[in-house]
């Protein structure tokens, strides 16, 4: 399992990469489930001292990603948020692998959410400024419904395992779920 610590927009003192790094024993002990921890550490100016800390974790268990996010007025604070958040996501992910019966891995690969970038306005179109790509395994609805909310996403792209075509689950806003299935035209 490889750990890595990255500060963006701040000076980590060793000090606290060494905290941090003491804090990740609870996730180091499953070797087995997880593949690589990352954890960000990002300063931002903000008039609210409590929000100035951000701490991201993001796990990924071979085949899943489990991404946590959390403030803080220190960068420990943050962590101590975060921390506690990561070890629910991961036993939560953990149960459900047990409670279907399978004990290993689920399939998919999903993406971790990358830093919000401003909303275009409705009639102005901006460009791509970057592709993100990403292998894609055939599973069930309800397996690409559960990876969605593990990662906290409002959508989720997986090949339907029962008629082998890529479906785009989404969450709309009355809280269900949506799924777009494409069909061929004739």
């Amino acid at each position: 399992m490889e750990v890595k610590i990255v500060s963006k927009n701040v000076e980590l003192p060793e000090k606290a990469r060494a905290n941090i790094e003491k804090k990740l024993t609870k996730l180091k002990r499953r070797l087995e489930e997880i593949k690589e921890i990352k954890v960000e550490v990002l300063e931002e100016k903000t008039k609210a001292q409590k929000d100035r800390y951000i701490i991201r974790i993001v796990l990924d268990c071979y085949s899943t990603i489990l991404y946590t996010e959390e403030r803080g007025e220190t960068i420990q604070s943050a962590m101590d948020k975060a921390l506690p958040i990561a070890e629910r996501q991961f036993e939560r992910w953990k149960g459900k692998l047990e409670d279907r019966g399978k004990g290993a891995t689920p399939t998919g690969i999903a993406m971790a959410p990358e830093d919000s970038a401003e909303q275009a306005a409705p009639t102005e179109r901006k460009p791509i400024v970057k592709v993100k790509r990403f292998a894609i395994k055939p599973m069930p609805v309800e397996e690409a419904a559960d990876q969605m909310e593990l990662l906290n996403h409002d959508f989720f792209l997986f090949t339907n395992s029962e008629n082998n075509k890529v479906n785009l689950l989404y969450r709309r806003k009355d809280g269900n779920y949506g799924l777009i299935a494409p069909e061929t035209e004739k």
